[in-house]
């Protein structure tokens, strides 16, 4: 009995309903193909015809007719009828699928449009024949036999019944073997293509290079801000009674350091409110190297004794490279005044043809060659963040002490050199 079930089950239900419509739905696209064949056909083998205006119509219909197949729409909604009538799971079509995906497309269609011709030749032959056998088997009169099949117009009574409900299971067993291949095709020839794949790890990829890039903004701007806003609040409490001048100039540096953040933390949000595709209306701007100076202007507000020197023009420095040597200039001072306390800081971005060369240094706390060295050369999100944009940027960066200094080297080639 469990046997019996298991090749009963596919012929009934649901399952075999469904892929009934999807065969059935094939054989009634493919039926205007068939007609306008029939109709070529007799038109060139009819003498009379004007072959060269014939060849002209049968070359336009023939494009007409193949472009569907390679349109996303029909690939979009070969899916959707797949998914629904097929069981089978797909993942959402792409907008603009490659031509490997619409190559495979159209060779489902193809594929879709036999299967269901066969299924419909089929049911259209087998409908009519069955009902009349069983009439012709249950004593009624099936009117004068059965059109073109003479050899059944000899079987009669038990065996006309059981000729014509064979024929019933025989039809719907090819309808069930029909979709089951097709089920079967679905995922390589609806699926995502090699091609689609490739895109989809690529547009994964630069999903998290965006997210990267985000936590790297947050914690250059927001980082440099809580520095700056720490190191001159305790300043300000320390002198608010003897200096009350440079308890305001701290005060000042704080706000400043706010502000700053916030615009930065706004054009963050920008982005992410867009979809990370970039920043969205009413975002702040992204700052590159012509903000230096505001840069170099805050960081002497908030008490840090800094030298700064530029060379070349800044102007000319790629719109990417401006960005990201902002954001590292941010960073090298961020990480002098955090670890290097209240010590003389010099600042060189000097601007060539060869690309772009930023070197930040300062005394060691006490003079001391190596002191700190290992918890700042290899520590610390700021210098893995540093590196992570040269790196992008398929740059060179040292930070080491030596001699009591220590000293961050950053060299950004040019779109020569990369």
């Amino acid at each position: 009995m469990g046997a019996l079930r298991s090749i009963v089950a596919p012929l009934a239900g649901r399952r075999l309903a469904r892929r009934g419509i999807h065969l059935l739905l094939g054989g009634v696209i493919l039926l205007p193909y068939v007609l306008l064949i029939v109709a070529f056909v007799r038109l060139f083998t009819d003498p009379g015809t004007p072959y060269v205006p014939a060849a002209v119509l049968a070359a336009v219909t023939f494009v007409i007719a193949t472009v569907p197949p390679f349109l996303p729409a029909m690939r979009a909604l070969e899916i959707t009828a797949t998914r629904a009538l097929l069981d089978v799971d797909l993942p959402d079509p792409a907008a603009d699928p490659p031509w490997e995906s619409r190559l495979f497309g159209a060779g489902w269609y193809v594929l879709h449009l036999l299967s269901g011709g066969v299924a419909m030749a089929a049911v259209l032959f087998s409908a009519p024949t069955a009902v009349l056998l069983v009439a012709r088997g249950l004593g009624f009169d099936d009117g004068g036999g059965i059109a073109g099949l003479g050899f059944l117009d000899e079987v009669g009574g038990g065996w006309a019944v059981l000729f014509g409900l064979g024929l019933v299971v025989a039809t719907a067993c090819l309808v069930a073997g029909l979709g089951a291949l097709l089920a079967w095709f679905a995922p390589l020839l609806l699926g995502p293509s090699p091609a689609e794949l490739r895109l989809a790890m690529e547009e994964q990829a630069r999903e998290f290079a965006e997210r990267n890039r985000l936590a790297r903004e947050l914690h250059d701007s927001v980082g440099h801000a809580l520095t700056v806003t720490t190191l001159q609040a305790a300043a300000a409490r320390r002198v608010l009674d003897s200096d009350p001048e440079f308890a305001r100039r701290a005060l000042l540096a704080v706000e400043e350091a706010g502000r700053t953040a916030m615009e930065d933390l706004d054009h963050v949000l920008g982005v992410l409110r867009a979809g990370g595709a970039g920043p969205g209306d009413g975002a702040s701007p992204q700052r590159t190297l012509a903000d230096l100076d505001r840069l170099v202007d805050d960081a002497r507000t908030a008490g840090m004794d800094l030298e700064a020197t530029v060379d070349g023009d800044l102007a000319a420095v790629p719109p990417v490279l401006s960005r990201e040597a902002y954001r590292i200039v941010q960073e090298g001072l961020t990480n002098a005044a955090r670890h290097a306390a209240r010590v003389p800081v010099r600042l060189r971005v000097v601007a060539t043809a060869d690309g772009l060369d930023i070197d930040v240094s300062n005394p060691l706390p006490g003079g001391v060659a190596g002191s700190g060295s290992g918890s700042r050369a290899n520590g610390g999100r700021g210098l893995r963040g540093m590196r992570e944009r040269v790196r992008l940027l398929r740059g060179e960066l040292s930070a080491q002490a030596a001699d009591g200094v220590w000293r961050v080297r950053v060299h950004l080639p040019g779109r020569e050199d990369r």
